[in-house]
Order: C-alpha cells, then structure tokens, then sequence
C-alpha cells in the first residue's frame, strides 16, 4: 500500500513539474493587442490572403507555357512494303510543332498591374481587419475596466449605506427615529446589493468577450485591466491634421484606391483585347531517321465580336465609376465619423472635469454634511439617502466620461487608420 502512495505521489509530482505555466497577459491594452496580432486565426487569415494575392502578381504577367504537338503522318505506311506502326521513324513522316502565345504589346504589363492593385486591395483588407480587431479589443477592455471602477465605487458606496443603516437602527433604538428609515436603509441596501451582483456579472462576460476576441487561447490567464491608455495631447486631436492622416492611411479609403487602380487597368486590358494576340511556332518535319523539312507557323486570332467586346468595355467602365463613387461615399462617411468622434471626445473631456473638479466634491461634502445632520437629529432620512444617490451619480458620470473618452479614442484611431 505504502509503494502504491509513493508511487501516485511521484507520478503527480512529475505532472506537476511538466505543466507549463499559464501565460498572463492584459493589465494593460497593449499587452492584448500584442497577443491578438500574432496569435489571432482571423487576422492571420487575412494576412494569409494577402500573400497569396501578392503570390498571384509575377503569374499574371508571365507569357503562356508553349505547346508541344506531335503528328504521325501514314502510320498505316499506305503505298509501300511496310506494316502500320507507330514509333516516328517507321511511319510516312512526323511533324514535331512547337508553338508560343504571344500577348498583343503591353498586356502582359496590364494583367500583372491588375494582379498588383488587387494584392494591394487585400493588403489594405488586412490592415482594416486589424484595426477593426483592435477596435473592439480596445472597446471590451474599456467596458471591462468600467465594471471594475463601478465595481469597487459599488463597494465603497454600499458599506456606506451599512454604515448608514447602522445609524438608523440606533437611532430607531434609541426612540430617536422611525422605524421607517431603518426598513428604507435596509431596501436601499438590497437594491445596492443587486446592482453589484449586475456589474459582477458585467465583468464576467466582459472578460470572456475578450478571451473570444484573442481567439480563445489555451493556457492563457487574463489579468484584470489595471489602467486605461494616455490620452493624446489636444494638439494631435486637430480635425484638420486628423483628416490629413485619415485621406492617408484610411484602410477602406487605401482598399478604395487600389480597387480603382485595378479598374482602370482593368479597363485599359479590355481595350487593348481589340488587338489581336500572336501564335507563332516551328514545325521539323521527320522523314525516317532524318529530319527533311522544316515550317514555321503564324496565326493571330481575329477579334470580329464587336457587340460582346463593346460591352465588355462599358461593364470595365461602370465598374471604374461604381468603384469611384465607392470611395467618395466611405471618404463622407468616414469624415463624418471623424467629426463626430471628436465632438464627443471634446465632451466628456469637459464633463470629466466637471464632475471631477465640481460635482463629485460637492456630493461628497453634501453626503457628510447629510450625514452628521442625521445623526444629530437635524435633517431627515430622505435627505441623507438624496445626498447619497448623488454622490453615486457623480461617481457613476465620472466612470462614464473617461470611458466615453477612451471610446472615442478608439474609434478616432480605427477610422484614422492609425495609433495615435
């Protein structure tokens, strides 16, 4: 029994030495944007894609392979002594053809033009795909840091609401206050209570939103967010400079642009298509065991289906001026965006200081204030719980406005196409 013991132990002992540690990350943005750049399937999807893109521009403009054609002339050796056969020197006479394709000038240039803007446009793909990922990366552990803020605010608010109910309660003892207010301290407590188990809940899911957003690694452990980013100085925040880098680095607007540079070379590849293409090629003729004559062979193909190549141009054509119009309608709409962003970035830039600077110690010194004219009989109950649903919404509208900035932030820099 004993050997059994020490052998059970030794073998988890061993276990436990070969589990590696879980990886943490979080506590910070960075780290979780770091881990879901390099490890998310999606993302690294995309980025698979664009390779391959970027594989198909060399094929594209390379000249079709040659063709070889063998002919057996009189296998059945009609007019002399000889059986049929097969094999090139038992035969009338075999013709060996080898022939190139050759593209009308420029259109090996244009189809490996359209091959590139198309690697470009799934490039740009990636890039918005990243910073779509990111967004919502940055966003969650937003929401994720406010439930802990409104977690631990929840905390310190309801060991308040104890402390104030202890309060009534003595002074309901002691024939000083109704038994009204310790029933309406205790409610409120309840309603606290249920609130925290909310935000509880808030957390949870927050963090498994994130986990789903990093792919869902294995034997990784989440650290709680500790704090959010720096805020930019207001200098880099000028709508102007911001539009300047959005015209830039826009991942839609950049996808826009090389979708229009595919079109209008594609474009120009269907007008050259009224340009025939040239097959050339040598023929050796054998005759037995040498080699009697020789061809060589031209052909052209004749583009005679001007109905079907008229349309084929009018569709290159929409579709230049559909991918145009494409573009304009995401440059208003993400300018908007932009403008939008900032006002509301401007916003609770000044609510936090509002509330920060104003309203939060105002509600603190009017809950204290409440709060020792309560215990000295001076002012009422109702005014104590008033006092105190005030200071939790100055402490709530706190929360809500560096959040509010964090989110506008994010959203600037996805639609800028950049960190800022």
């Amino acid at each position: 029994m004993r050997l059994v013991l020490l052998a059970a132990a030794v073998v988890a002992a061993a276990t436990t030495v070969r589990a590696e540690p879980a990886q943490v990350i979080g506590g910070h943005v960075e780290s979780l944007l770091e881990f879901a750049r390099a490890r998310h399937p999606e993302f690294a999807a995309l980025r698979a894609e664009a390779e391959a893109a970027a594989a198909r521009v060399e094929p594209a403009g390379a000249l079709p392979d040659p063709v070889l054609r063998t002919e057996l002339r009189n296998v059945t050796n009609a007019g002399s002594d000889a059986g049929a056969s097969l094999l090139p020197g038992r035969v009338g006479s075999t013709r060996y053809a080898v022939s190139q394709t050759l593209p009308w000038f420029g259109k090996r240039d244009l189809r490996r033009e359209v091959a590139g803007a198309g690697a470009d446009e799934a490039q740009a793909r990636a890039r918005a795909g990243w910073m779509d990922l990111a967004t919502r990366i940055k966003l969650n552990y937003v929401q994720h840091h406010v439930h802990l803020i409104s977690i631990r605010y929840a905390q310190e608010n309801l060991d308040l609401m104890q402390r104030v109910a202890e309060i009534a309660r003595n002074r309901y003892a002691n024939g000083l206050g109704s038994q009204q207010d310790a029933l309406r301290a205790q409610a409120e407590i309840t309603a606290m209570q249920t609130d925290l188990v909310m935000l509880e809940g808030e957390s949870a899911q927050a963090s498994a939103r994130m986990r789903a957003l990093l792919g869902r690694p294995d034997n990784v452990a989440l650290h709680p967010p500790d704090h959010l980013r720096v805020l930019p100085p207001a200098a880099k925040l000028d709508m102007v400079e911001l539009e300047a880098r959005l015209r830039a680095n826009n991942p839609q607007l950049v996808m826009d642009e090389a979708r229009i540079t595919g079109a209008e070379k594609g474009r120009d590849l269907v007008q050259r298509n009224r340009y025939p293409d040239v097959n050339v090629g040598v023929a050796p003729i054998q005759s037995g065991g040498r080699v009697s004559e020789w061809e060589l062979m031209f052909e052209i193909n004749i583009p005679l289906q001007q109905s079907s190549r008229r349309q084929q141009e009018r569709e290159a054509d929409l579709t230049l001026e559909a991918a145009r119009l494409r573009r304009q309608g995401n440059l208003n709409q993400s300018l908007a965006d932009l403008s939008e962003s900032l006002a509301g970035l401007d916003v609770a830039r000044r609510l936090e200081v509002l509330v920060s600077s104003g309203l939060l110690p105002q509600a603190e010194l009017n809950l204290n204030a409440a709060l020792a004219g309560y215990e000295n009989g001076r002012v009422d109950f109702a005014a104590v719980l008033d006092a105190h649903r005030q200071l939790r919404r100055a402490r709530l509208d706190l929360v809500k406005a560096r959040a509010d900035q964090q989110m506008r932030l994010a959203e600037i820099e996805k639609v800028v196409g950049e960190e800022l």
